[in-house]
């Protein structure tokens, strides 16, 4: 084997930077490679199948921590969503983008990773109102926020490492499976729960059948955090003990622009992303007019082809460049948003209105499948977690959290539409920022 080689593959060498292999790979380090690949998606997939089934199990729960009579209770549960939901996102992707550009992705994502099942557990086995009072609500809080800044560390240091262990020239195909995975958890908390619904009636449900799918969580992330000891570094020793690593001082004054750049282009996606799926069941029933149980059946079979549309589109980038996928993203998005959520509102056949919305996420897919690389391509090594986590828990806070509350706030007002065009006026904001990321050169091209 090629000495060069053994050297630079961080799958070959421990503590080697992700250096292009000369010569090609072998296939021992192409099999390694997408080992580490789907080891690194599994954790993903644990950690938003655990932010997930809090939504979906809440109405069951809600009585238990948060009963009517108590109003401290009753501001707990609005701060907890607030402070997990969006405070917590950017306070994770900082501190784990750091983590992970000084200590490691291996270690950043096993600590991550332990952070959800902590939360997870608290939750399975923690007592109600009626046996601790206050504290009940307290602690599920605080179990919350735990999973807030979980899952806000999780999706920079993912994508950096995937972006990293990524065969080369098929970066996108492969780092597209951080999105097939995030949309997996959320399809199976919805199965666990329906499961559970099959098997048990409301009223056990709501006495202990709830903790169950939090017990799975706790449970899966464990088995996930064995698999990740198999994990290989991708950055080098060198690069983490550099002064600059992880420092926002090093990100804001040499990364500026890049910095800008991915979070520009990350507001209009998780806005679009935001809208097309949580946002989207809700739209279905309070404007479209359908049935809860209808909606619910469209959105899981759209969220399901979506997820099997992040590889076709992921492996589309690595033909035409993550710049064309993200120029077509913005076009797209800014020309498409009007006419689809304007169709939509006059539809009656639920299949109709599932074209719509799977017409939809292909456009948004265009940005999912590549988001982890083209993100990471903008850094280099010692502030690419960092950068990435930071950018994207911003952007995906203040745009992408807030979707449902602006679209929902304007009907209210009696101008839905105006939503409509806020979307497209941030893609229109995406497709100018996109026209920054370079058509070629790439940071993970030069890494040594």
């Amino acid at each position: 084997m090629d000495v060069k080689r053994v050297q630079g593959d961080p799958l070959v060498a421990g503590t080697a930077i992700p250096a292009e292999p000369v010569g090609g790979y072998t296939a021992a380090e192409r099999r390694a490679r997408i080992r580490a690949i789907i080891v690194a998606s599994s954790g993903n997939l644990v950690e938003w199948f655990d932010f997930y089934v809090y939504a979906f199990c809440a109405v069951y729960f809600a009585p238990v921590f948060f009963p009517r009579s108590d109003p401290t209770a009753q501001l707990l549960n609005t701060a907890g969503v607030f402070a997990a939901g969006f405070l917590m996102r950017p306070v994770g992707g900082w501190l784990f983008g750091r983590l992970a550009d000084r200590r490691g992705r291996r270690t950043s994502l096993r600590v991550s990773v332990t952070l959800m099942c902590a939360g997870s557990l608290t939750i399975a086995l923690l007592p109600g109102h009626a046996t601790l009072g206050a504290w009940a609500p307290a602690l599920l809080l605080l179990a919350r926020l735990l999973q807030g800044l979980s899952v806000g560390g999780q999706y920079g240091t993912t994508a950096t490492y995937m972006s990293e262990v990524a065969l080369r020239g098929h970066r996108g195909f492969f780092s597209s499976f951080q999105y097939v995975t995030l949309i997996g958890g959320q399809l199976l908390a919805v199965l666990v729960v329906v499961l559970l619904q099959q098997f048990l009636d409301e009223a056990a449900i709501k006495a202990w059948g709830w903790r169950i799918p939090f017990i799975i969580g706790a449970i899966t992330a464990l088995a996930a955090l064995r698999l990740q000891r198999q994990l290989h570094e991708t950055s080098s020793e060198q690069v983490r003990s550099n002064p600059v690593a992880g420092s926002v001082a090093e990100l804001f004054r040499r990364h500026r622009a890049a910095f800008l750049t991915v979070l520009g282009y990350t507001a209009g996606g998780s806005l679009i992303f935001y809208t097309f799926t949580t946002y989207m069941q809700k739209y279905l029933v309070n404007t479209v007019g359908m049935s809860i149980r209808t909606a619910s059946t469209v959105m899981t079979c759209c969220l399901f082809l979506s997820m099997c549309m992040q590889p076709l589109f992921g492996a589309l980038s690595d033909r035409i460049g993550r710049r064309g996928n993200m120029l077509l993203f913005g076009a797209l998005g800014a020309l498409c948003t009007v006419p689809i959520l304007t169709a939509l509102q006059g539809v009656s056949s639920p299949l109709l209105a599932g074209v719509l919305i799977t017409f939809a996420l292909a456009i948004v897919s265009l940005y999912t499948s590549v988001g982890a690389v083209v993100k990471a391509e903008m850094f280099p090594a010692e502030v690419r977690a960092l950068g990435v986590g930071t950018a994207y828990a911003l952007g995906n806070a203040l745009f992408g959290g807030s979707a449902e509350y602006v679209a929902l706030g304007l009907k209210s007002l009696g101008h839905e539409s105006v939503f409509f065009w806020y979307v497209t006026g941030m893609m229109g904001v995406a497709f100018l920022v996109s026209l920054r990321i370079p058509p070629q050169a790439s940071y993970l091209h030069h890494d040594h």
